[in-house]
């Protein structure tokens, strides 16, 4: 029988009651949870796939919110932030204003051969009320063609650039809500349809004034019936 006693400090290798630090994991940090001088050992929970430290280090800046260019910051839940002030209202106006003018012109030139002129004087009619209460079959071509212009003019010039030649000349232009783009060309024809259709066909005083009270009176981004149909604001362009 051996008489070798073990340390007095240390327990006998056999002694099942024996309290015994547990190894370190293989890869992790050392006991107490600090990571290991120099870094952390290769696959390690403090790796990065960005090259070290929080994975969140070294990831691109985000987008800027608008892609039109305008810059600035999310700032909150506000659609506008970052954006171009909104248009006034009576710059929206004359914007208007120039739009049907570039319309009208044309679709006078092109009514001739459809005798609405002749037929408004013997009437004592205005030229709206003509073309909206005649029920011939050359005036209901020539309403079919003044609805397709307005519709066409609007929806395409949106589309394309936010900005019809009324709203170039005033430097506006039409911009989602949501993130300040284009309307794209679905948004633009509904935009252009709630804009235009009641007014050619039935309300040709009533409706604009409809449109304009709840553009002045609409808070807070001056929207007419057909911007909220289409979700669009009416903004201004950076000189």
């Amino acid at each position: 029988m051996s008489t070798d006693q073990p340390p007095p400090d240390q327990p006998p290798e056999d002694d099942p009651f024996s309290k015994r630090p547990p190894p370190p994991p293989p890869g992790g940090p050392p006991p107490g949870g600090q990571p290991p001088p120099g870094g952390p050992p290769p696959g390690s929970p403090y790796d990065s796939p960005y090259g070290g430290g929080s994975p969140y280090d070294n990831m691109p800046p985000p987008p800027p919110p608008y892609g039109s260019g305008y810059g600035g910051g999310y700032g909150g839940t506000d659609p506008l932030s970052g954006m171009p002030p909104l248009a006034d209202t009576g710059r929206r106006i004359l914007a208007r204003l120039i739009d049907w003018v570039i319309i009208a012109v044309p679709l006078a030139i092109i009514g001739i051969p459809f005798d609405i002129y002749q037929r408004a004087t013997r009437n004592g009619d205005g030229f709206d009320n003509t073309v909206n209460s005649l029920n011939g079959g050359s005036q209901l071509v020539f309403q079919l063609i003044t609805i397709v212009a307005y519709i066409a003019y609007d929806t395409v010039l949106t589309a394309k650039n936010g900005q019809t030649i009324g709203k170039k000349l005033m430097k506006l232009r039409v911009a989602m809500l949501n993130d300040g783009t284009t309307p794209p060309m679905s948004q633009s024809l509904l935009r252009a349809v709630v804009l235009w259709l009641p007014a050619l066909v039935c309300c040709a005083c009533l409706w604009p004034l409809l449109l304009l009270i709840l553009i002045m009176v609409d808070k807070p981004y001056k929207q007419g019936l057909h911007d909220k149909a289409a979700k669009t604001v009416v903004v201004t362009v950076p000189r």
